[in-house]
């Protein structure tokens, strides 16, 4: 697990305005502003025609409505988001790093968590597995990965 302090104005605008994240999977987030709105990133089956592949809305899907929530003369109190390496970008980050089908089998999911509170904004990488294990290639590897890929944005970034 890396903590990454960010660039607040110039993250803001990669998460929001920019489409650097709309790959990722949501998961779920909160925004506080004159009110706490929380979001959960589960598609709703019932409200599709046809059956959905995934499990949850990618980020491109709902950024707008927490640009709307976000968006004001003041900056919100607080928010958390989270997002997840997409199936398709998981393939990429499996042939990135060499990781073994033990490995990869037992991966439930890659993770960037944001929080915003105090005029900070951080970043930390997170990794769900299906079993516990020893070995921490596995999160050494993604923490590089995504440090790799802040760093390309290029986002200003300050490991903690």
């Amino acid at each position: 697990m890396n903590i990454f302090t960010l660039s607040s104005k110039l993250c803001m605008s990669h998460l929001l305005l920019r489409d650097t994240f709309d790959s990722f999977s949501f998961l779920e987030g909160e925004i506080v502003t004159f009110n706490r709105f929380s979001i959960d990133g589960f598609l709703c089956p019932d409200f599709f025609d046809e059956p959905q592949e995934r499990s949850h809305s990618l980020w491109k899907e709902v950024k707008s409505f927490c640009l709307e929530l976000i968006r004001g003369s003041r900056p919100p109190v607080e928010f958390r988001l989270v997002l997840a390496l997409s199936p398709v970008d998981l393939e990429h980050f499996f042939s990135a790093c060499s990781l073994s089908s033990r490995e990869q089998e037992n991966l439930q999911g890659l993770y960037l968590n944001f929080h915003f509170k105090e005029h900070v904004l951080t970043c930390t990488t997170g990794v769900s597995t299906r079993t516990f294990s020893l070995d921490r290639s596995l999160e050494r590897a993604w923490d590089s990965y995504a440090e790799s890929f802040l760093k390309s944005i290029p986002l200003e970034l300050e490991k903690n």
